[in-house]
């Protein structure tokens, strides 16, 4: 098999030039073949073997999977993990209360027994990654349907991973790279005993909040910290007061040296996923589609939170972590679409194919096989635009918008077991017990006149934005039986349901029937959307089987219209390296950012009116009296800095090392001006945005007094 290489899609749009360093999510196992030699130029002083190893311990054993979207790292020889704030947001909120609000004043445990459990939080350590294509690719064919074929890789997949996961010791997963023309497994280790040990105030962690996100500069002490624990003899294991701290294979030292311009920087972690080979259609189906839906009805959902939020302590705390999911890919949204038209990435993607297209057709052999792809490609996402934008106003107003039909969702498989009588009794009475534990959940976290009012606000834009043909049937029932009046519709159902009711659910738990079920009229509501919903995923899931045939063969013209490129695949939340140097950099004309900021900028966007841009008053204290103890340099206290090392969600929490693999700071942001670097990087204006890990030192120590926790870490200046 031809060796596949590594490219980026700018590299491409600009007549495949050589790839810039700081330009690739870059996989591990080939970093020594791929990357060292210009990582060395740039001032990297340690070797791939440190970074990666599969026979001794090394960098990538420090790396985690934070939770189920973040990366974490650890810091010490007793499993101390440091993190962003906003990944362990939830386990913050989790444990705040209007007595002990955590969000608002910070927690530090001084103690081991003061460390706080996390029953639903993992982290993962990748324990070897291995090349499978062979063992799958060999059970393929070209006389294969696109759809057997996409079955076929799910079962070999499931198989290897079966196989992989040594009776329950390990978790598996086989990922597509290259659009599914190679295909790697990731054995990982999981931990499920992790505590919180650490977090600063929201006015430090999250310190500008929206105003501020995806925004450069930046003054946020965005960190959390939390410690993994194991069984005595260091095997994974549940909570329990017997577990023991975990003895890591590795864990990274911490440096007080700081950045300068120009210095080395990489970033190992989890990115999420990026598009950078998608089709120029398909950055049009985000572009006209996507993007607005989400950023209109999230939009409106939002205002009417906050206005709850600001209103209430109480569900100030409970919304806390709804709103901060909902806000970050609306602001994201409205950039990446900003991205896309300001540097014309529709139109250079459509000039990269139109040369793909004369190059395919040059030749009877390539027309043959790379020919119709981007007219197929095209069609289908033509074909598709009216199911998209529905299904996108079914999720985002209906399930993920009002709160009722997302959490009466949950008691679908109930009804299912219910159907069929006696002969599931047993299944019944442990979906009962799941039940029991997702409603304390919910009813934990839910203010109830606030679903009202957006329950009302998401039915509306779902009616004015999707044709009477393509929504569920409840809508009739407003328009024949409540005269189109949504309001009067909501209210009623609010009131009749016994899903908004903690005592009413437990009440029909003790004894759950079909009958409850077919006259609750927030289950008919869920169970009408929900018929719309699986009908478009379905729909949208077999268009999305016909494109992965195409774009696989598109991947293979691009590799052979440009052999002599190096390619990189598109991140799929599986650990990767990225490397570049620390850089400032020029947005528009005559405006340039510093690579740098300092605690003077948070004093100078206080604003005593906005919860935004509140100062804690010890830290306002420390700042006064210039006592910033070893973590300061020259009178001022850094707090963030930028990189232009090519990162996207899922990053938020990896590790910013030097060149000597130290940990310098933690990523946790993009800037706005490459808001569309998911789909096209932009050299000039893509930053990584981290905070200074001498803030966070800084933060902990003089600012929290957690001594405890500096005296763990291994640091040098």
């Amino acid at each position: 098999m031809k060796k596949i290489f590594i490219v980026s899609l700018s590299v491409l749009l600009l007549n495949l030039g050589t790839t810039r360093a700081d330009e690739g999510m870059w996989m591990l196992p080939f970093i020594q073949q791929l990357n060292m030699a210009s990582m060395h130029e740039l001032g990297c002083e340690i070797s791939a073997d440190q970074i990666y190893s599969f026979n001794h311990s090394s960098i990538k054993d420090a790396i985690v999977i934070f939770g189920g979207g973040c990366t974490g790292e650890i810091v010490s020889d007793q499993g101390l993990l440091f993190t962003n704030h906003h990944c362990g947001f939830d386990e913050i909120q989790e444990h705040s209360t209007v007595d002990h609000d955590y969000l608002k004043n910070g927690f530090w445990a001084k103690t081991r027994a003061e460390e706080l459990p996390n029953p639903d939080l993992e982290v993962r350590f990748v324990d070897k990654i291995v090349d499978v294509t062979d063992s799958i690719v060999k059970y393929l064919d070209d006389t294969m349907s696109e759809s057997e074929r996409h079955d076929k890789v799910r079962e070999i997949s499931g198989n290897i991973e079966d196989a992989a996961t040594d009776s329950g010791k390990y978790e598996a997963d086989v990922k597509p790279f290259f659009a599914g023309n190679k295909y790697y497994l990731f054995v990982y280790r999981v931990y499920k005993d992790v505590r919180l040990v650490g977090t600063p105030p929201s006015s430090i962690g999250k310190f500008g909040y929206d105003t501020d996100n995806w925004e450069w500069p930046r003054q946020t002490g965005d960190f959390s910290i939390f410690r993994v624990y194991t069984a005595p003899d260091g095997s994974p294991a549940e909570y329990s007061p017997d577990n023991i701290p975990l003895k890591p294979k590795y864990y990274l030292p911490v440096s007080l040296k700081g950045i300068q311009t120009g210095d080395f920087s990489m970033v190992i972690g989890y990115p999420g996923s990026t598009d950078r080979y998608l089709c120029a259609a398909g950055i049009r189906e985000i572009y006209d589609i996507v993007n607005p839906d989400r950023v209109k009805i999230r939009g409106i959902r939002q205002q009417l939170m906050q206005e709850d939020m600001q209103a209430n302590p109480r569900v100030n705390i409970q919304y806390a972590t709804k709103y901060s999911r909902s806000s970050n890919y609306w602001k994201y949204s409205i950039g990446e679409n900003q991205g896309i038209a300001k540097l014309n990435v529709i139109g250079e993607k459509e000039k990269q194919e139109a040369r793909f297209q004369q190059w395919a057709d040059a030749d009877s052999a390539r027309k043959a096989v790379y020919g119709g792809l981007l007219s197929g490609m095209d069609e289908i996402f033509s074909e598709k635009r009216a199911d998209e934008n529905n299904f996108q106003y079914v999720y985002e107003a209906l399930f993920r918008g009002a709160e009722i039909i997302d959490f009466t969702s949950e008691f679908n498989y109930l009804r299912y077991l219910l159907t069929k009588g006696d002969s599931m009794k047993e299944a019944v009475n442990e979906e009962i017990i799941s039940l029991r534990k997702i409603a304390d959940d919910f009813f934990k976290d839910y203010n109830v006149s606030t679903d009202i009012k957006i329950t009302k606000a998401m039915f509306k834009v779902y009616m004015d934005n999707i044709p009477a043909s393509q929504r569920p049937a409840f809508f009739s029932e407003i328009n024949s039986r409540y005269g189109g009046n949504i309001d009067r519709y909501v209210d009623k159902m609010f009131a009749k349901t016994i899903f908004t009711s903690p005592e009413k659910v437990k009440k029909f738990l003790d004894n759950p029937t079909l009958k409850v079920f077919d006259k609750d009229m927030a289950y008919q509501t869920e169970h009408s959307a929900a018929l719309v919903y699986r009908d478009e995923y379905y729909t949208l899931d077999d268009f999305d089987v016909r494109l992965e045939g195409l774009q696989r063969k598109y991947m293979q013209g691009l590799m052979a219209m440009y052999p002599d490129s190096v390619f990189y695949p598109d991140a799929n939340f599986t650990i990767r390296l990225t490397y570049g140097t620390v850089e400032d950099y020029s947005p528009r004309d005559a405006v340039i950012y510093k690579d740098h900021t300092t605690l003077k900028g948070v004093m100078e966007k206080e604003d005593t009116t906005n919860f935004e841009f509140l100062v804690p008053a010890r830290l306002k204290e420390l700042y006064k009296k210039k006592d910033y103890g070893p973590y300061g340099v020259n009178g001022t206290m850094p707090v963030c800095f930028i990189t232009n090392n090519d990162i996207t969600g899922g990053n938020s929490g990896s590790p910013v090392l030097n060149a000597r693999g130290e940990l310098i700071g933690l990523a946790f942001d993009g800037n706005w001006e490459a808001m569309s670097g998911d789909i096209t990087y932009e050299p000039k204006l893509q930053r990584c945005i981290c905070v200074d890990i001498r803030y966070v030192l800084f933060v902990i120590d003089k600012f929290a007094g957690a001594t405890n926790i500096i005296k763990e870490l291994k640091i040098s200046n």
